[in-house]
């Protein structure tokens, strides 16, 4: 039954936005798009992830667990896992956030945390210790990362 008056709300927050004009892109920041997936900014990564600024020790904003692909859209590793990380956000959903920040227009959260190989991912869990990956990971292996690093199965 939950799933239904999930699934009437969304139907309706997809045909209100059409109507206005306003179905998400997936660009807008902090926004999740159909996909499920959310584009952060420097500004809504301290609000949703981490305020580097604020904090000197790691302290996560969200309540569920993430992963954040940082990429560039000329990279090809970048482009050959985005279409993978789609079918994780899906897969999923409700369970933990894919987040994806361009490292090309958020250049500064890029240079404070220290990302100088793409793709990277961020692999956080509720609580603890985020995880640091490159390359780009081949399902199996995301899928492995996410059972023990952030669901912890």
């Amino acid at each position: 039954m939950k799933k239904i008056i999930l699934l009437f709300g969304l139907l309706m927050f997809i045909t209100t936005a059409a109507i206005n004009g306003k179905i998400p892109s997936g660009k807008e920041p902090g926004i999740a798009p159909v996909n499920n997936i959310v584009h952060l900014t420097d500004d809504t990564f301290k609000k949703q992830v981490f305020n580097y600024q604020a904090n000197k020790e790691w302290k996560y904003e969200g309540t569920m667990p993430a992963i954040i692909d940082f990429y560039a859209d000329w990279c090809a590793p970048c482009r050959q896992l985005s279409p993978v990380l789609e079918e994780i956000a899906k897969e999923y959903s409700g369970k933990i956030i894919v987040y994806k920040v361009d490292t090309e227009k958020e250049r500064t959260l890029a240079q404070n945390l220290g990302i100088s190989s793409l793709p990277t991912l961020l692999f956080i869990p509720a609580k603890g210790k985020p995880q640091l990956a490159t390359g780009a990971l081949p399902k199996n292996m995301l899928v492995k990362a996410i059972n023990e690093v952030i669901l912890i199965k």
